[in-house]
């Protein structure tokens, strides 16, 4: 019963020392987030304040009425979202497709041209951005959107990878008795595996959203005029505006309302997104 005991409060003391590391651990990523909510609501003064206040007092919600006029973030925010729900329900599809065809089918040279696409993800992304530019000013799509949509409607490495690693786990039944029952290799994609990979899919789904959202160095280099801004930009130009002026509550006001739909998407999609990691480490 003593050692019964000492093994329990063992664990106990393990459990508790693990909670408190991962509540700092969580800490360390909503204290900044916390703080510039809080910040966009101060007025300028009330910035610097020392110690620093939590909780604004009086709330000032005239930074965010008033962002819309300093700036064209209503065009930024457009402009990202046609470019991120492109690239992501186009991608997906096209990357989902890929995955099924590495996971399930046999054709010449797979594992050879599997290896090589991960081999991209080796090569860093910097090095490949004056290659694509000269491509790109060369077809006419500098200052378009098109740089920015259709390289990511062509599919995702990373998402590949992760999603061609799930597929092989689901059973080579299913595909047999698809095609017993005169399914092609498209209706067993679209009615059979792709339901069943939905948790993977809704994860990969956030962190595409996530990097093509919150993308900033493609929009710069490859446009110029401001009504073909994303919205990194157009928050990344308010900050410059008011360099002198060090109205910060106006700078994170129009940073809350950028990182509101990272945030509404992933509270939607958060159950999927533990599921699918979940799934994937027991398989």
């Amino acid at each position: 019963m003593a050692t019964l005991r000492t093994l329990t409060a063992r664990r106990r003391a393990t459990t508790v020392v693990f909670f408190v590391l991962v509540l700092l651990g969580a800490l360390t990523m909503v204290l900044p987030f916390l703080w510039m909510v809080s910040t966009s609501l101060k007025e300028s003064k009330m910035v610097f304040e020392f110690p620093p206040q939590w909780i604004p007092d009086p709330f000032d919600f005239s930074h965010y009425v008033d962002v819309w006029n300093v700036v064209p973030l209503a065009s930024g925010l457009l402009n990202s979202a046609i470019v991120t729900l492109l690239v992501v329900a186009i991608g997906t599809f096209s990357t989902t497709m890929a995955a099924f065809a590495f996971a399930k089918l046999n054709f010449p040279l797979k594992g050879l041209l599997f290896t090589l696409l991960l081999a991209t993800m080796m090569v860093p992304v910097i090095v490949t951005l004056i290659p694509q530019f000269l491509v790109y000013a060369e077809v006419g799509w500098i200052d378009t959107l098109l740089p920015l949509i259709v390289p990511g409607t062509l599919g995702n490495v990373l998402m590949l990878f992760f999603l061609r690693q799930y597929m092989r786990g689901l059973s080579n039944e299913l595909l047999d008795a698809a095609k017993l029952d005169g399914a092609g290799y498209f209706r067993i994609y679209w009615s059979v595996f792709l339901p069943l990979c939905r948790p993977a899919i809704a994860a990969n789904v956030i962190i595409v959203f996530m990097a093509t959202w919150n993308d900033y160095l493609g929009p710069l280099i490859f446009t110029n005029s401001p009504d073909k801004s994303t919205v990194q930009l157009v928050v990344a130009s308010l900050t410059g505006y008011y360099a002198e002026q060090t109205d910060f509550p106006m700078v994170m006001a129009a940073s809350v309302i950028a990182v509101l739909p990272v945030v509404v998407l992933f509270s939607l999609m958060q159950r999927h997104f533990v599921d699918s990691f979940a799934i994937s480490g027991i398989k």
